[in-house]
């Protein structure tokens, strides 16, 4: 098996400006985030970003690199609305599609399956056709003569999750109590980098989780980074909770730019994981 171990300097260094880029996770909850500062401190621009979104969505989108956002919602789990997020939203400095949380799995689904679309009955009776002009309706070709919405495929250039465990040749392992849709970013994805907060032998998968647990493996992934407290601010059960004292740091920020531009000096404008890894230290619980 090939050794696929990388730093978060290299995986953006295979991104493009422009690319459409998944995040996985869901919402405040094991997120890549040693990737998405990595990308905070690059020049990339103008990506299309698709996500059960949290505080990865904000935080690119106040860096001014997100042109265009796929999304089921957007949210810190305990506080509701991302603030960044929802000052770009008001402001239309994105262009917004707004899915409904089954829609966006669908579309990962058929991209996953290389198909352009697939038929679903979520959407129907709502406004999402309304606010999504671009979606279509299809008819059943059977008996029943069902007219349905034909999610199309969101295929993506990249994508980036984070998992507890992983192995040098891009395995990953949650052991936490929700998957969430992980798998299908990593396989609609034509590439997916993935981080974990160890890289282990991979004999020793077994001693930390159940078999089922394995939910990515190596044909899904293209590179692995180890990064202890990769996560962060946001949940990665059972290695931490979420950092609730620093995400209402964040959020709060967010009301006063020079707070925030304090922030950012703070936490963001380093040079490596590591040098934030040092910074928070002392407030992780």
């Amino acid at each position: 098996m090939s050794d696929k171990r990388m730093t978060e300097a290299e995986v953006v260094g295979e991104l493009r400006d422009g690319m459409t880029l998944g995040i996985g996770g869901w919402g405040s909850r094991r997120k890549p985030m040693s990737l998405v500062r990595a990308i905070l401190r690059s020049p990339l621009k103008d990506l299309t970003v698709v996500s059960y979104g949290g505080p990865d969505v904000g935080l690119l989108c106040a860096a001014g690199k997100v042109k265009k956002l796929v999304y089921g919602f957007v949210s810190l789990d305990s506080i509701p609305l991302e603030p960044y997020f929802r000052a770009a939203r008001q402001s239309g400095a994105v262009e917004a599609v707004e899915l409904d949380e089954g829609m966006l799995q669908w579309g990962l689904y058929a991209a996953s399956l290389r198909l352009p679309f697939l038929p679903t009955r979520a959407g129907l009776g709502s406004d999402l056709l309304r606010v999504n002009p671009a979606l279509r309706l299809v008819r059943s070709p059977y008996d029943d003569g069902e007219e349905l919405v034909a999610m199309p495929a969101l295929e993506l250039d990249a994508s980036i999750i984070h998992m507890n465990r992983a192995d040098a040749a891009g395995n990953g392992q949650y052991l936490g109590d929700d998957p969430y849709f992980d798998a299908l970013f990593a396989v609609a994805a034509r590439r997916c980098f993935m981080s974990a907060e160890r890289i282990i032998p991979t004999a020793d998968f077994a001693s930390h989780g159940p078999k089922q647990s394995l939910c990515i493996n190596r044909t899904m992934t293209s590179g692995v980074v180890e990064a202890p407290l990769g996560a962060h601010f946001t949940a990665c059960e059972p290695d931490y909770g979420r950092d609730e004292a620093f995400q209402r740091e964040y959020a709060a920020a967010a009301a006063d730019p020079a707070a925030y531009r304090a922030f950012k000096a703070r936490y963001l404008d380093l040079a490596s994981h590591d040098d934030y890894r040092k910074a928070v230290a002392g407030g992780v619980r």
